[in-house]
């Protein structure tokens, strides 16, 4: 065969295959996925068929594997079966009527019920965050559950860590979880394994990427969620990792970038709430359930059922079948009467978010949007900007808060009857891919809390006008717009 002859066959197998990739394409990859998300990968794969087949072959899925699913609802169906008619909530300030609904779509999704009889207190200074979780810690006496999406040793969290090696060596059980990829990516990594092993503490990697241990999935599928147990008495969760506000990386620290949280403080009978996340977390990772952990989810309610608040707990992430998160959201946006306040750092809607809160302006609702002046990632900050237009055009007050601080704080505030904390942003990611925790609060004395933060916040913002928005150059309006096209690829 010459050298032609090899050439033509080279060109027709290398034709054939880009063919077979498009029609397999046009079959596998719309099914069950967003038109939009469907339509980006196809695009990509008819753009660079080898490169963008590899890809979606690679991060295409965004579903755990089968085993760690089989958990999942195992633990959802025995939530269900002990936690049934235990709902117990305060009856002294009647609900909005179309409560009662959501509270019904969290049980379905996430199996966790309403609870009332607690007490919470939001801590919004980073670094006092840190001190009141160590505090706490300094009093366990029989167990310490940490689980955090970035769990850091440095000069900020050494405090954090010395009360855990106190608490081991108190005969304090110690559990610690922290995600795979984005600990190993902090600087310091090392010395913070180093010392989990030095001080005795058990602990784990979340949705570890190990291939050469069998342990594998979508790489970039990742446990975001961020919570402290201390006995069952007290919890805390929100949207702060445990490590220096600047995260310890150089870039950040040139540019002077500092983050800024809000967590929140437990008691009462969400502390078991707050606790079976864990367990279901640990048990997918270590195999381990940890049963004599758990209590009856309607102990220690607070005595004061006047000020007492109702609480449930919404968990979320590619381990359920629906989007726990986005639908909780979504009925809540649509749910609202008079007033909106959201505050996420990376928020990069799907089209049914943008319907939601576009509509509720439309209806005479008041929308506010607090977002960072600055981002810390570029593709995500420049995939939010794109739809700054269309959220001022249809009446959204925006507000971007002062550089250079990161506003990663993610709660949102529905009139003044309900409020929604916890480690979830309001973009495709958190919807899809994190494994998220949030926690829905009825209660006006919680939301005027959440409302003093809110106006904080506002003092140290400024708010973005259609006027100055039509002002930015035209490269950052193309930035922005191929941003947004890849943020619809799943």
């Amino acid at each position: 065969m010459s050298g032609a002859d090899v050439a033509v066959f080279v060109a027709l197998a290398l034709l054939l295959i880009d063919l077979t990739i498009r029609v397999i394409s046009v079959i596998v990859v719309p099914r069950n996925r967003r038109p939009s998300t469907g339509i980006a990968w196809l695009m990509a794969i008819f753009v660079l068929p080898y490169v963008g087949f590899l890809l979606f072959l690679l991060i295409g899925s965004y579903k755990l594997p089968k085993s760690r699913r089989d958990k999942q609802y195992a633990i959802n169906e025995f939530i269900i079966e002990t936690t049934e008619g235990i709902e117990q909530v305060s009856d002294a300030d009647p609900w909005p009527p179309w409560f009662k609904n959501v509270v019904e779509l969290n049980r379905t999704l996430g199996a966790m019920p309403l609870v009332g009889g607690n007490d919470a207190r939001l801590v919004g200074d980073y670094d006092d965050a840190i001190r009141q979780m160590t505090a706490d810690i300094e009093h366990a006496q029989r167990y310490v559950h940490a689980e955090f999406y970035i769990l850091s040793y440095d000069t900020t969290t050494k405090p954090f860590f010395e009360a855990l090696e106190a608490a081991v060596k108190r005969g304090v059980m110690v559990r610690v979880l922290l995600d795979h990829i984005a600990s190993v990516r902090a600087p310091g990594h090392r010395k913070t394994v180093k010392m989990l092993n030095a001080m005795g503490i058990k602990w784990h990697f979340m949705l570890p990427v190990q291939p050469l241990k069998g342990k594998w999935q979508r790489p970039d599928l990742r446990n975001h969620r961020k919570i402290l147990v201390v006995d069952g008495d007290v919890a805390y969760m929100g949207s702060q990792n445990i490590v220096d506000r600047s995260y310890n990386k150089k870039s950040n620290i040139k540019r002077g970038l500092k983050w800024q949280d809000l967590m929140t403080r437990l008691e009462g009978p969400i502390v078991t709430g707050i606790n079976a996340i864990f367990i279901t977390d640990w048990y997918s990772e270590s195999n381990e359930l940890l049963l004599r952990e758990t209590r009856a989810i309607t102990e220690d309610i607070i005595d004061d059922q006047q000020d007492a608040l109702d609480m449930q707990v919404v968990p979320s992430g590619p381990g359920f079948e629906g989007e726990n998160n986005l639908r909780l959201f979504l009925a809540l946006l649509y749910s609202a009467q008079e007033r909106i306040i959201i505050t996420s750092p990376y928020f990069v809607p799907d089209d049914a978010m943008m319907y939601a809160i576009t509509t509720a302006t439309q209806r005479g609702v008041e929308v506010q949007l607090f977002v960072s002046e600055i981002g810390d990632q570029a593709l995500v900050y420049h995939a939010q900007r794109s739809y700054y237009e269309l959220l001022l055009r249809a009446g959204v007050r925006i507000y971007m808060y002062q550089a250079p601080y990161i506003l990663h704080s993610k709660h949102f505030t529905i009139d003044d009857e309900v409020a929604v904390i916890g480690s979830s942003n309001m973009d495709m990611r958190s919807f899809s891919l994190n494994m998220e925790v949030s926690l829905m609060v009825r209660g006006r004395r919680f939301v005027s809390e959440m409302r003093a933060v809110e106006d904080g916040y506002r003092a140290l913002s400024r708010e973005l006008t259609l006027d100055e928005w039509h002002k930015q150059p035209l490269r950052s309006t193309i930035l922005d717009n191929l941003a947004r096209l890849t943020s619809a690829i799943q």
